[in-house]
């Protein structure tokens, strides 16, 4: 008997491919929130976290006497690599591949509004005012995208075919990368933003990645240039941020992920005309949480039939290598 516990938030429906497991032979399902996740855990040898924001495991793992795999049904695992987890022989698996194209596509939407003017273009239309001018390419420009996961490397597909020049940073500096060519150590990015019209962060959020992007790497970058994050909140100094802004040494932020989420209501950001504020919805197209019950079931039968993942979180480092 395989004990699948899933961990859903209270008032949400689990798509019914996930609970049609518990028609399997040997398969045993337990759906519960994190109110009830405790009691839950002894005998449980998989966990779904479906509700991938909650952080209800850390207090309760000592409770997981039998627990083998966790499957967070998120990219990042930020917010569930605790000590005890990390120090465990528990694998950890992610939706690697769900959002690569869905987050892409955002990417390039938030780099056509600011090129092609589209607020200004609003603005216009709000006004009746017939306002024709020029417009920037994107073709030529340079993107730098920190962050070389499989996200950052669909981002770099997507803009390469529009002739953006693409470079990368990561966790250590290499060469002959088959996306990015040269890739920097994002520890020296404040080095390398000479003449980049567009960073791009979907780093991971980890120790090394907490505040990377802070006031010398805005300071760093060229006055024209915009700041595009996807990926944590945590990974930029918000301050440094608001700082650069109204100072004007960037042109503006496109902003999907905060520090604190929601953001709150009278943060500075909100009433900036250089800013473009959505709520942590870059992957979230269509039939997203279809796609992600889908791949759970497909890691699922791998698991029952003892064969290896196609991937698994280095729990030390916090991503997948």
């Amino acid at each position: 008997m395989t004990a699948l516990t899933i961990l859903n938030s209270r008032g949400t429906e689990v798509p019914a491919q996930l609970t049609d497991l518990a028609r399997r032979p040997g398969v045993e399902l337990r759906v519960v929130d994190a109110e009830a996740l405790g009691s839950a855990l002894p005998g449980t040898e998989v966990l779904l976290l479906w509700d991938f924001f909650s952080t209800a495991l850390e207090s309760e793992f000592d409770r997981a006497d039998s627990l083998r795999w966790i499957h967070a049904a998120s990219a990042g695992v930020d917010s569930l690599l605790f000590d005890a987890l990390v120090e465990s022989d528990v694998v950890v698996t992610n939706a690697r591949g769900t959002f690569d194209r869905p987050i892409a596509e955002f990417v390039l939407g938030f780099m056509l509004m600011h090129a092609k003017d589209t607020r200004g273009s609003l603005g216009d239309q709000r006004h009746r005012n017939w306002n024709r001018r020029s417009t920037k390419d994107l073709a030529g420009s340079r993107a730098l995208i920190v962050g070389t996961g499989a996200i950052g490397r669909e981002i770099a597909r997507v803009l390469r075919a529009l002739d953006v020049e693409i470079s990368g940073a990561g966790s250590h500096a290499r060469g002959g990368d088959p996306d990015f060519g040269d890739v920097i150590d994002s520890a020296d990015l404040a080095s390398h933003l000479g003449g980049v019209d567009w960073v791009i962060d979907i780093a991971p959020l980890t120790a090394a990645t907490t505040k990377l992007i802070d006031a010398e790497v805005f300071a760093a970058m060229e006055p024209h240039s915009c700041f595009i994050n996807v990926g944590r909140g945590a990974t930029v100094d918000t301050d440094a941020l608001v700082a650069a802004l109204e100072d004007n040494r960037i042109a503006g932020a496109y902003l999907d992920v905060f520090d604190v989420e929601p953001l709150p209501a009278d943060h500075p950001l909100w009433a900036r005309d250089d800013v473009v504020i959505t709520p942590h919805m870059s992957g979230d197209t269509d039939g997203w949480r279809d796609r992600l019950a889908t791949q759970f079931v497909d890691l699922f039968c791998r698991h029952l039939a003892g064969e290896p993942f196609a991937h698994t979180v280095d729990k030390r480092a916090g991503y997948v290598r």
